[in-house]
């Protein structure tokens, strides 16, 4: 029975052997000897699950002290299950393996959780091999399991993978994480170096130079050919989401009753907030050109800019979608990927309910990734006068599309048609629209213009700039910009609207008339 005395005890044995070369064990004479041989602990343990009875013996010890340490640890384990049958026979399977693989004693407090928990009390598991299992069994959107699975590649196999899943503990998920710490500062020092070090590649002069800088010049490009290549350190917001990855990885385990403890739950990182909008002042565009540094991850042009922007995007075949984004702040794929059917020029709406979205340039189609995003938002007149200018063009394109392939095909060549896929931005040929396509054309109209750079998801945020310069608060932006709360809206926005401010400041001020007369002295404190 599970609650019954089970016998075992601390014996003492030696390697001797006798002249016919067996071990003469408790025969030896020399075992009364206190430093001859080594001491042995035996220990029976609860049946198989056929009913085998079965001893846990191990040797080796020097003293019996560290023996008898080690069965009172065993005897300790066993004792949390006297009254369990099942949890008697998980124990003895636990203790059979560590006899067989001669392992460490297990944890008094780590087999009680397991037995508390129901999980496997013996899995060899790696958190390498659960963490491929689990992002093989994720039905998460695409976009989203491409990311666990750059995650757990690129940082989690190489940095914990090797640990058992089972032991993996607070202190190995923090010395990983402390670990990217350490490789950031290595890359930024050879970063540095290799821009240091392409400073002394260069001439500097528009003549050619003599033998003797010629020569000097090839040594250093070896240098410089020699050194490792520009890599980008792991930020805050970026490891963030890797403990995001390997946190909800756990979890699962957790539900799947093979670990009862999350450590990445009890990581310290530091914060991986969203950067500050700031605004392209002229101040911090006059740094930019000197430097060529941006002041925050997210900048956002002025309302002059953005009029300058959209000004130099006429010409482009794709200035409606500048246009939309610039005022009603459409996200890039949701841009590419809205259905013409659902923009409602009459009632003056547009309705997001899908998007085109990039994994290693394969452009597939998907649902908004939250139920915020997918929603239905006004357009302005001015708004609405742009795409049906925009939707005379794209006839135009098509009428002249299917006209030459006519021509072509008249030729005996083959050329299809225009595609109509329904939406409302399309490449030349009827066909969606690369998101990637969309941003080259972006970059190419900002710098023709001369202004400060932004990338494309920033033009966005410029729709919030022209939204609270108008008269909206942050409830406006959010609903907008389709934002979950308006928290996110605030992270984001607060030092930008700051700045917007200041006008409503202005404009406040002036509305109070003074009659202070300028004879008359400032009151002495």
């Amino acid at each position: 029975m599970p609650g019954a005395r089970r016998a075992g005890g601390i014996t003492k044995r030696c390697e001797c052997r006798g002249e016919d070369g067996k071990r003469l064990s408790q025969a030896c004479p020399q075992l009364s000897k206190r430093a001859h041989g080594n001491h042995q602990l035996r220990q029976e343990l609860p049946a198989d699950a056929e009913g085998n009875r079965r001893t846990f013996r191990r040797t080796g010890y020097g003293t019996v002290t560290d023996a008898q340490s080690d069965l009172d640890r065993i005897r300790a384990i066993l004792g949390l299950v006297e009254d369990d049958e099942d949890g008697a026979r998980r124990v003895g399977d636990l203790l059979a393996a560590v006899m067989r693989d001669r392992a460490p004693i297990p944890d008094l407090a780590e087999v009680k959780r397991k037995l508390v928990g129901g999980v496997a009390m013996d899995s060899a598991m790696t958190v390498g091999e659960w963490l491929e299992e689990w992002v093989e069994s994720k039905k998460t959107k695409r976009l989203t399991t491409a990311g666990y699975r750059s995650h757990i590649r690129v940082h989690l196999l190489p940095g914990v993978g090797h640990y058992r899943l089972d032991r993996f503990n607070v202190a190995h998920a923090q010395a990983f994480f402390d670990s990217i710490d350490e490789q950031n500062e290595a890359i930024a020092a050879e970063n540095q170096a290799r821009r240091e070090q392409e400073a002394r590649c260069k001439w500097g002069k528009s003549s050619r130079p003599p033998a003797a800088e010629s020569a000097r010049l090839a040594v250093e490009r070896e240098k410089l050919a020699a050194m490792p290549p520009y890599r980008l350190i792991t930020g805050a917001a970026t490891k963030q989401r890797i403990r995001a990855t390997l946190r909800t990885a756990l979890n699962s385990a957790i539900r799947r009753q093979l670990i009862t403890f999350n450590p990445a739950s009890w990581v310290e990182l530091a914060s991986g907030k969203r950067p500050k909008g700031l605004l392209w002042t002229a101040r911090r565009v006059e740094r930019w050109r000197q430097t060529g540094e941006r002041p925050s991850g997210v900048m956002v042009w002025t309302p002059e800019q953005i009029g300058q922007f959209l000004d130099e995007a006429e010409s482009s075949r794709l200035y409606a979608f500048f246009h939309l984004i610039a005022f009603r702040g459409l996200r890039r794929g949701e841009g590419v990927g809205q259905d013409e059917a659902n923009c409602d020029l009459d009632s003056q709406e547009i309705t997001i309910s899908k998007e085109l979205v990039v994994d290693n340039w394969q452009v597939f189609e998907d649902t908004p990734k939250t139920e915020e995003a997918a929603g239905t938002i006004g357009l302005d007149s001015v708004s609405v006068a742009v795409l049906r200018e925009h939707r005379i063009r794209k006839v135009a394109e098509r009428d002249a599309w299917n006209e030459k392939a006519a021509r072509e095909r008249a030729e005996g060549k083959e050329s299809p048609d225009w595609v109509d896929t329904g939406k409302e931005f399309v490449d030349v040929d009827g066909t969606w629209l690369h998101p990637e396509k969309v941003s080259e054309e972006f970059r190419r109209i900002y710098r023709r213009a001369g202004l400060p750079p932004i990338n494309l998801r920033d033009l966005r945020h410029c729709a919030a700039t022209l939204i609270h310069a108008s008269g909206g608060d942050l409830h406006a932006i959010k609903e907008t910009l389709r934002h979950g709360t308006t928290q996110l809206a605030g992270d984001t926005y607060t030092s930008l609207l700051k700045e917007v401010d200041l006008s409503i400041a202005e404009r406040a001020a002036a509305l109070v008339p003074r009659a202070r007369r300028s004879d008359v002295a400032p009151v002495a404190e």
